[in-house]
């Protein structure tokens, strides 16, 4: 399929007025230029029946914080499964404020409480940081699972981009774990640090997630490399085998599209189960957007679906 109108709209408004790329930003500005993206097209916020900031202490000392919504059809005594959510950003910018309405969005159409996780972002906090606070954050929920009123036994993890890439990579680490999670909501997840697939030359540059800005993610992100290390290219991983089941959500016009497909085959070759949606018309980052993508309604419903059926929401 052609791009979506309103996929040509977005790319004509952000070429035409020829606003600087992540890549010529200081992280700062980056970070701020995303979140005026995020509020400018994300939908109106839906209420939910309560939210609340959660601090989960590290072995230093710090905290990292996180936000629980627990949908609107549920009761404060309710016990519920959980999804753990990262948002996507390339491990550098994003954060809890600028995915508030998609995890709403979430836990209302799949009747499941949603943590939402701020991570250390790099380069302040280059890799491994980000994977350590995604495995904290599962063994701290899991720990305080009557605290948050939900399920240890029915947690998933998901996110967008980046963070499907750390849902992969904490899941890969739990394997055989005596609480493992049930379920993977991968949303144009990055799976491979170096890859020559197609996608990567055909999307790369004009298709809003240019190459220019991938390698600035990644060079913030392994400032020593670290590209062939499983937990930043989980594809790299001796095997998939062992993962919980997964939905994985696709753009047509990504450049890691390709590597998305293959991230599935490679899943259903080690055994794995996946379900594998391919949104066509669709660049990357568009399920936040859906005050101008109505294909990210679509998603999010479907994505909903798998994750209740999953968890066994009621």
């Amino acid at each position: 399929m052609p791009l979506s109108p309103e996929a040509r709209s977005l790319l004509d408004m952000a070429y035409r007025v020829g606003a600087p790329k992540f890549h010529d930003l200081s992280p700062a500005q980056a970070r701020h230029s995303f979140q005026k993206l995020q509020f400018a097209f994300r939908p109106e916020a839906p209420a939910v029946a309560s939210t609340s900031e959660v601090p989960m202490a590290r072995p230093d000392g710090s905290a990292l914080l996180s936000r629980l919504y627990r949908p609107l059809s549920s009761l404060p005594q309710d016990i519920l499964p959980l999804l753990i959510f990262f948002h996507g950003g390339g491990w550098c910018v994003g954060d809890v404020a600028s995915y508030d309405v998609l995890c709403r969005q979430l836990a209302n159409a799949s009747r499941c409480a949603v943590l939402s996780v701020d991570y250390r972002l790099a380069p302040e906090h280059p890799f491994p940081a980000a994977i350590d606070d995604a495995a904290l954050a599962f063994e701290w929920a899991a720990a305080h699972a009557d605290l948050l009123g939900i399920d240890a036994e029915r947690i998933a993890l998901g996110g967008d981009s980046a963070g499907g890439n750390l849902s992969v990579v904490t899941a890969l680490s739990l394997r055989g774990a005596a609480i493992a999670p049930r379920f993977m909501l991968l949303i144009y997840p990055s799976t491979e640090i170096r890859s020559e697939r197609a996608s990567r030359q055909n999307y790369g540059e004009g298709y809003f997630l240019d190459f220019g800005t991938l390698q600035w993610f990644f060079g913030n992100y392994l400032p020593e490399g670290n590209a062939e290390d499983w937990r930043a290219s989980p594809m790299r991983a001796e095997s998939l085998s062992g993962l919980p089941p997964a939905m994985l959500i696709a753009a047509e016009f990504d450049p890691l599209v390709d590597d998305c497909a293959a991230f599935v085959r490679r899943m259903r070759e080690d055994g794995g189960v996946v379900e594998h949606l391919q949104v066509d018309g669709m660049v990357h980052g568009f399920i936040t957007l859906g005050k101008l993508f109505p294909q990210a309604d679509i998603a999010l419903k479907a994505a909903a679906r798998a994750l209740a059926g999953a968890l066994g929401a009621a």
